[in-house]
């Protein structure tokens, strides 16, 4: 893997200062802090991936930076506010158009559907931003996220739903616990690279753990 040029690391510090000061508002588990995770999970990834480094990194850095989910559904605004922000800095039409489109079709949600776009890019990112997903972290996170749309923690009147499609996705008001099985335990194995793929093995096992502690600690277990 070529190492970036300093031109190119000057745009990835100036990228990191733009979303650092847009996010520093946002729902936690979205923010300046999960991007910094997933910044540093791909270049831990990189290490034993080959793929553009400069694209890799700068799409870590601005895969969230107008996430649909807080923008009324709307899955264009992102890869909008990334283009807008690296024309801005001169970045190169074909590396703004790749970061655009990895952005667009990495999330879990975009696996759901129809995927136009493939690159080994795109798979060392979305493999550090599922990573982020799983784990403590992705316990914490998921947590944080179900109390910012006030859903319940455990209903175990209501079912899991296997096999959703990316609408019913979209749509779910479902417990948190619910997601673990909808998508977080699901996680370990789509991941691409054979370095995520060794790294998410224990962060699954830590929540298998973890859903065993809170099954028994529910049902009044010592």
């Amino acid at each position: 893997m070529a190492p970036k040029t300093d031109k190119q690391n000057d745009i990835i510090e100036k990228t990191a200062a733009f979303v650092a000061e847009k996010l520093k508002d946002a729902e936690s588990g979205h923010d300046w802090w999960h991007i910094l995770r997933v910044w540093n999970n791909t270049k831990l990834i990189l290490q034993e991936e080959e793929a553009d480094a400069f694209v890799c990194e700068l799409t870590a850095l601005l895969h969230d930076i107008a996430d649909s989910k807080f923008h009324g559904g709307d899955e264009t605004v992102g890869p909008r506010v990334a283009g807008e922000f690296l024309s801005s800095l001169q970045v190169e039409p074909s590396v703004i158009e790749h970061v655009q489109q990895i952005i667009l079709n990495m999330s879990y949600k975009a696996s759901l559907g129809e995927v136009g776009f493939h690159s080994k890019e795109l798979e060392v990112v979305q493999d550090a931003d599922r990573l982020d997903a799983i784990g403590a972290n992705g316990v914490a996170r998921a947590f944080n996220y179900g109390g910012y749309k006030n859903r319940e923690i455990y209903n175990p009147e209501i079912p899991v739903i296997e096999n959703q499609s990316k609408e019913a996705y979209k749509q779910t008001t479902a417990p948190t616990i619910n997601h673990f099985y909808e998508k977080l335990l699901l996680l370990k194995d789509k991941m691409n690279t054979k370095a995520a793929k060794n790294i998410a093995a224990g962060r699954h096992q830590f929540m298998e753990s973890f859903l065993q502690q809170f099954y028994g600690e529910w049902n009044g277990e010592r």
